[in-house]
């Protein structure tokens, strides 16, 4: 639970307008979505990932990091990492399958992003279902345990020479499709009311400098009345 006399207080550290842009953004926020990064080496690839997930209201990221660590580079994402929830996967040695089902516990069904497979084109996808789409490593792609474990596979028509999609370039075009498809559907894809207000104190937390002293300051006050 939120304290509602501490967000209060807090608010009085943002601008109207800020306060504006946190309610209009939170609007457009979905978890009907997620992405996953499966193994991602480059960290460019990964911060741009993420970058798009801001821009199209995805609010949770989930990193498998097997082999390597999914670093995120503020030149590239531009601060939208702050913004986000990134959930890691890094200290079980199944981290795959660890990822999966947590997923599936929530309710996602596990859709592998390849071109290498006869699977459901982007245009075609259903939307209306739970989504949590694998985008694998630069060079090899999703792993044979989410070959294995997918529940669907995705893909984007290509119709040149080259046979795949730079990571970012693929997960901003699948992004961009569902998103759009989703909000002229009538099923419920935004947060709900308590899931927005926890990540509306966390993104003043995160605006604001020293919070945790500003806070202490706030229950020290309350504390002496």
């Amino acid at each position: 639970m939120i304290d509602e006399g501490l967000l209060a207080y807090l608010e009085g550290y943002i601008t109207e307008k800020r306060k504006n842009t946190f309610h209009k953004v939170l609007s457009n926020r979905t978890r009907h979505f997620t992405v996953v990064l499966e193994d991602i080496f480059q960290p460019h690839n990964a911060s741009a990932v993420v970058r798009s997930c801001d821009i199209f209201g995805i609010q949770d990221v989930y990193a498998i990091e097997n082999k390597f660590t999914n670093k995120v580079s503020r030149h590239v994402a531009k601060g939208s990492q702050k913004w986000l929830n990134i959930n890691r996967f890094k200290e079980d040695g199944d981290n795959t399958k660890v990822c999966l089902e947590e997923l599936r516990t929530k309710g996602y069904q596990i859709i592998g992003t390849t071109p290498h497979t006869d699977s459901c084109v982007l245009s075609d996808f259903d939307v209306t279902k739970k989504s949590a789409f694998v985008f694998g490593a630069e060079k090899d792609g999703i792993s044979d345990y989410i070959k294995e474990e997918a529940d669907g596979f995705l893909k984007i028509p290509m119709v040149g020479f080259t046979e795949s999609l730079n990571i970012s370039v693929a997960a901003a075009i699948t992004l961009q499709d569902i998103t759009s498809r989703i909000r002229k559907t009538t099923i419920d894809w935004q947060l709900n009311d308590d899931e927005k207000q926890v990540l509306y104190f966390n993104w003043i937390k995160n605006t604001i400098k020293n919070p945790d002293k500003i806070i202490d300051h706030y229950y020290e006050k309350k504390n002496v009345l």
